[in-house]
């Protein structure tokens, strides 16, 4: 089995469960740090001759990460693409399921089980906290409706100020931000990179919690550590 990922995500937990199964992956494909494969360019941006060139029995993607005029190509040229969809925790470890079964596994691997536990395992938050979740600035984005990291905040008791918008992941000015009523700012250090001198500072006097973008957007092995990783991080900022 020959296979190229379009997703981070996905580029973990095949590189994890079938090694040596991948034979190509985006230049955003950073786990496992031992990855050594071809780089076929960006998730946004993937060069497809080259991935052509690699003759792969199959691509695998997702429909929020990868643009669909690149898949179509892909398709045309004669290659099988899974697309996964991911917007919430259960629909993660279905499409694991299914990326990795495609992908030639003949067992379900022991760290999606222990995935699904730590999850499963969650006790009901104590409280409910309302937070603003940027995801970009200049020009200032944040989670939205149907969201994969909308639910997992929702899931460790963080209730996302636009949860109800119409857009997935809306531009929104930051005074509107700043007046949403929110209790709590949470900000990832991916896609955009969020640190203590860069984010905090726009949001004066409301509580910042900086947290690991890859436990908060990804959908792989991550997901075994993630509820203590990011708990811990939501816990801090009210210290």
């Amino acid at each position: 089995m020959r296979v190229v990922s379009l997703v981070p995500s996905l580029t973990e937990a095949v590189a994890v469960t079938l090694p040596g199964v991948l034979v190509g992956a985006t230049d955003w494909c950073s786990h496992p740090a031992d990855l050594d494969v071809h780089r076929i360019g960006g998730t946004k941006n993937p060069d497809i001759d080259r991935i052509l060139a690699l003759a792969p029995d199959l691509v695998i993607a997702n429909e929020e990460e990868n643009r669909a005029p690149d898949l179509d190509a892909l398709r045309a040229a004669g290659v099988h693409v899974l697309v996964t969809e991911v917007r919430s925790v259960p629909r993660a470890f279905a499409e694991l399921d299914r990326v990795l079964t495609a992908c030639g596994a003949s067992a379900r691997p022991a760290w999606l089980d222990a995935a699904e536990a730590a999850w499963a395992g969650l006790p009901e938050p104590t409280g409910r906290t309302r937070a603003v979740v940027p995801v970009w600035r200049r020009p200032w984005m944040v989670l939205g409706r149907d969201t994969f990291a909308g639910d997992v905040l929702a899931r460790l008791g963080v209730d996302h100020v636009y949860a109800g918008h119409p857009e997935r992941y809306p531009r929104v000015p930051l005074e509107e931000l700043r007046a949403a009523g929110a209790e709590l700012v949470v900000l990832p250090d991916e896609p955009y990179r969020f640190t203590a001198d860069d984010g905090p500072e726009a949001f004066p006097g409301l509580p910042c919690a900086l947290v690991s973008g890859r436990h908060l957007t990804w959908y792989g092995p991550s997901l075994t550590r993630a509820p203590r990783v990011l708990g811990g991080a939501l816990r801090a900022a009210h210290r």
